[in-house]
């Protein structure tokens, strides 16, 4: 309907849509399984179950959609196609939420399937002291952002660069192959593809197909001499092309500066404002600090995993951050949420540690099934996709388990500390 070009950027933002619709209905869930734990019907659970997870629904997509709008204004290239897909899929995700699980949940107690064994209940559970340990969690975290900077360091003193750049970075050489017959794009990544790699001992390969010829044009890093009389040997080995027909060009990176500068301020841009909304939101800053921090948090520990590694840089590289910018903050958004409810309905006199520790419990079960599912789906991916698919998938995990882990462990330990700790006269020096 809107023309929307759909590149592998776009494709993440219509990954991140779907992890986002799951998180919604988990959301949902978990509330009205709590209603029911307390010993309402299952009509009145699923009425207080929408109306308790409606701010925490609302306030998670309205972040994303901030980036989203950002992304697609400020950014250019893969980047737009990205924002355009996500936006729209945070808006149906929305819609589907709020309105058509209501519809469906309500079909199903009017079909009489209202006894809770259907539903299930959660029952009242043991606080798990999460804020005791914050200084353990503050560690490990710093300890992997500066492991990070130190492999940086050393990749930059052995091989020039920071991280390992791909092709869309740096440029390299183009080869176009005429073979014996037209093969499929499927079959080029199937059979042509591994030979490549095999020679290049690299996963970033590129192919094209010259319309109506047997034409293929491989797109892999800058080769040497060498390397370039092997790929020919093997392909003639292989496939029995003729070398003689065999071409190669260097070629530049087919990401700018121009782009990478455009994303970079889209994500800045993207930043303040999520500030400025939890801030307004939450009417304390003490929450938007602490959750742009975890997100920035995130970023730099899957950099971390691009520089230990040396895993490929490549046009998969922004998708895969934009993703994580998007996805990342909303399951700190749902803590904080559970920790605005509880500042409300517990005494003033009880202590911010216990009411940051129950909302922690209180919500952790919904962040794991939340992350596990988008997980599992991106794991999937990672199994069955080409190489390019992997090198998306498997950063993509990395940051899924560690915005889970920041979502939990810290960002409430950085409210805690931001807000004084349990001495509330300390706060404002805090």
């Amino acid at each position: 309907l809107y023309d929307i070009t759909l590149t592998l950027p776009g494709i993440a933002g219509i990954i991140l849509s779907i992890g986002m619709a799951v998180d919604a209905n988990v959301i949902i869930f978990t509330r009205i399984k709590e209603e029911i734990g307390f010993g309402k019907t299952v009509p009145s659970a699923i009425k207080t179950g929408f109306q308790k997870a409606l701010s925490a629904i609302i306030d998670g997509n309205v972040t994303t959609l901030i980036a989203a709008i950002v992304l697609m204004v400020k950014g250019s290239g893969t980047v737009v196609g990205f924002a355009q897909t996500l936006t729209l899929g945070i808006v149906v995700s929305m819609i589907t939420a709020l309105f058509v699980t209501r519809f469906i949940l309500n079909a199903f107690v009017e079909m009489g399937l209202d006894d809770e064994k259907y539903f299930g209940s959660i029952k009242s559970r043991k606080i798990i002291d999460f804020i005791g340990k914050r200084k353990i969690f503050i560690a490990v975290s710093a300890a992997l952002i500066i492991a990070g900077f130190v492999a940086m360091g050393i990749n930059k003193a052995n091989t020039g660069d920071l991280l390992n750049y791909g092709i869309d970075f740096k440029g390299g050489t183009s080869t176009n192959v005429t073979f014996n017959e037209d093969m499929s794009l499927e079959d080029v990544s199937d059979y042509v593809v591994p030979v490549v790699e095999a020679v290049t001992g690299d996963a970033d390969v590129q192919t094209q197909k010259v319309t109506n010829s047997n034409e293929v044009i491989i797109k892999t890093r800058t080769l040497s001499q060498e390397e370039r009389e092997e790929l020919h040997d093997a392909l003639e080995a292989e496939f029995g092309v003729d070398k003689e027909k065999i071409t190669e060009e260097n070629i530049s990176g087919a990401i700018s500066n121009e782009m990478k500068t455009d994303a970079l301020v889209a994500v800045a841009i993207s930043l303040v404002l999520m500030l400025i909304y939890i801030w307004f939101r939450f009417k304390d800053i003490k929450f938007a600090a602490s959750s742009v921090i975890c997100l920035v948090h995130d970023v730099l520990v899957v950099l971390t995993f691009y520089a230990v590694i040396k895993w490929n840089v490549g046009s998969t590289f922004i998708a895969c951050m934009l993703t994580l910018v998007g996805y990342s903050i909303n399951a700190t958004i749902v803590t904080f949420d559970r920790i605005r409810e509880n500042l409300n309905i517990l005494p003033k006199s009880t202590p911010r540690s216990e009411i940051a520790n129950k909302s922690i419990t209180e919500t952790l079960s919904r962040s794991i099934y939340s992350s596990l599912t988008t997980f599992i789906m991106v794991l999937v991916l990672y199994i069955f996709g080409v190489s390019t698919i992997k090198e998306f998938a498997l950063p993509i995990m990395v940051g899924i388990v560690f915005g889970t882990y920041s979502s939990i462990c810290l960002a409430s330990s950085l409210w805690f500390i931001l807000g004084g700790g349990d001495n509330p006269k300390t706060a404002k020096k805090a």
